[in-house]
């Protein structure tokens, strides 16, 4: 089953049960997603429908730290926490650290921070880990310390 149309089922679950913040987010998703794929160019496959997951978690993210309203802030978090359940668990800081294990020393030789932050994706991308770019300079910012 396609990454949409699991959107699709959960969607028509969430309206079943009468879930509304649920039922709206994917209303949503489902809107971006099936714009995007009617591009010219466009796949609409899982890759593409993971980007606009991502962009859109970002969105709601960035929308999240600029609100003053506490209401608004638990609503973009449930819709956040609807749409992250559907992309790929991300590795934290620690696990990242112990994952660069292997390339610490080139990490530490590395001129500054961006070089050996692309040491690290580089090897992190090898090992075909989701990250977060955040964690990942935490996590070389930590081992070079």
């Amino acid at each position: 089953m396609s990454l949409f149309d699991q959107i699709k089922t959960r969607m028509f679950a969430a309206m079943k049960s009468g879930n509304v913040t649920e039922k709206e987010i994917l209303k949503v998703a489902m809107g971006e997603i099936t714009t995007e794929a009617a591009r010219p160019g466009r796949k609409g496959d899982d890759a593409e429908t993971l980007g606009i997951l991502k962009k859109l978690v970002k969105s709601l993210e960035e929308t999240h730290e600029a609100s003053q309203d506490d209401a608004q802030k638990a609503q973009l978090k449930a819709e956040m926490a609807v749409l992250q359940d559907f992309l790929p668990k991300s590795l934290g800081v620690p696990e990242i650290v112990s994952a660069l294990a292997p390339v610490a020393d080139g990490i530490k030789a590395a001129g500054n921070d961006g070089q050996a932050t692309g040491v690290a994706m580089k090897h992190l991308k090898t090992l075909g880990a989701e990250v977060n770019g955040k964690d990942v300079s935490a996590a070389v910012r930590q081992l070079r310390t």
